[in-house]
C-alpha cells in the first residue's frame, strides 16, 4: 500500500508519514521544502524499510496537483491512500491580512484538496478501493471571526469529505475528515500562539493516532481530544448570527492588544 501525504515536511504531515511507514506503507512525501522531505524520506527508509519518494511542489501554485500526479506517473506509483494535510491559516482583521495571502490559503486548503482527490480517486476505484483523509479543523464547525477564510475553508473540507463518504459508501473507498483542535505544529509559527485562543495544544502524534484509528473504523470524521470534541459537538449551530457573535468573543483574543 502506498500513501501520499501533502504538507509532509513537518507537523501533522510528517507524523502521518512516520506512522504510516511504521505500519509498513510506502509513502510519497509532498511539500515545498525538498531538503526536509529528503531527510524524512531517508529516515523512514532506514527505520522501516519502506519506499519513500519525494516530490517538491508548492500547492498554492495553479497546476501543482496535476504536476504531482504527473510525477507519480513518471515513476509508476499508484496511490492507495491520499492524505490531504497541506495547509496554513491566517488570523486577524480581514482587511489587514496581506493581499493575496488568503487566496494562497484557499488554493492550498481547498483547491488542491479537491484537485488531488479528483485526480487520484478514479484509479483507486478502478483497483477496487482506497482511502482519503482530509485534514480539517474544529474551526470548521462554526464561523470564526478573525479567522474568516480559514474557518470557511475548513467547513468546506468537512462537508466535502462527508459528502464524498456517502457517495463512495459500499464502493470500497473510505473518506475521513480529521478535525483537530490546536495542535503543536508549525501552524502556530505562522499565525502566532494567540491563535490557540487559550486552548491546550495536543501533540501531533496523538492527533495522527486518533485519525488512523478512526480511518480503520471507517468513521466519517473525528475530533481528537475530549475537550475539542465537546466544544465541536455541544456548541450551538443556530441562529447563525448569534453563533458568529459568540465566536467573535472567543476569537478576538487573536488580535494584537490595542
Amino acid at each position: 500500500m502506498t500513501a501520499l501525504v501533502t504538507g509532509a515536511s513537518s507537523g501533522l504531515g510528517a507524523e502521518f508519514a512516520r506512522q504510516l511507514a511504521a505500519r509498513g506503507h510506502d509513502v510519497v512525501l509532498v511539500a515545498r521544502s525538498k531538503d526536509r522531505l529528503d531527510a524524512l524520506a531517508a529516515d523512514l527508509r532506514q527505520r522501516h524499510g519502506v519506499r519513500a519518494d519525494v516530490f517538491a511542489h508548492d500547492l498554492a501554485q495553479p497546476g501543482a496537483p496535476e504536476r504531482v500526479v504527473a510525477d507519480l506517473s513518471t515513476v509508476g506509483i499508484a496511490v492507495d491512500l491520499l492524505v490531504n494535510n497541506a495547509g496554513f491559516g491566517t488570523a486577524g482583521r480581514f482587511e489587514e491580512i496581506p493581499a493575496g495571502r488568503d487566496t494562497d490559503q484557499l488554493m492550498v486548503n481547498v483547491v488542491s484538496v479537491v484537485a488531488l482527490t479528483r485526480l487520484l480517486v478514479p484509479a483507486m476505484l478502478a483497483r477496487g478501493g482506497g482511502g482519503v483523509i482530509n485534514v480539517g479543523s474544529t474551526a470548521g464547525f462554526q464561523p470564526s471571526p478573525y479567522f474568516a477564510a480559514y474557518s470557511a475553508a475548513k467547513t468546506f473540507v468537512l462537508n466535502f469529505s462527508l459528502a464524498l463518504r456517502e457517495e463512495y459508501r459500499g464502493r470500497g473507498l473510505r473518506v475521513l475528515a480529521l478535525c483537530p483542535g490546536p495542535t503543536r505544529t508549525a501552524f502556530f509559527d505562522t499565525v502566532g500562539e494567540r491563535a490557540a485562543i487559550g486552548a491546550r495544544m495536543m501533540p501531533a502524534d496523538a492527533v495522527v493516532r486518533a485519525a488512523l484509528r478512526a480511518f480503520d473504523r471507517d468513521r466519517g470524521y473525528v475530533v481528537p481530544g475530549l475537550g475539542n470534541s465537546l466544544g465541536a459537538h455541544l456548541s450551538p449551530r443556530r441562529p447563525r448570527r448569534l453563533v458568529a457573535a459568540i465566536a467573535k468573543r472567543v476569537t478576538r483574543g487573536v488580535l494584537d492588544p490595542a
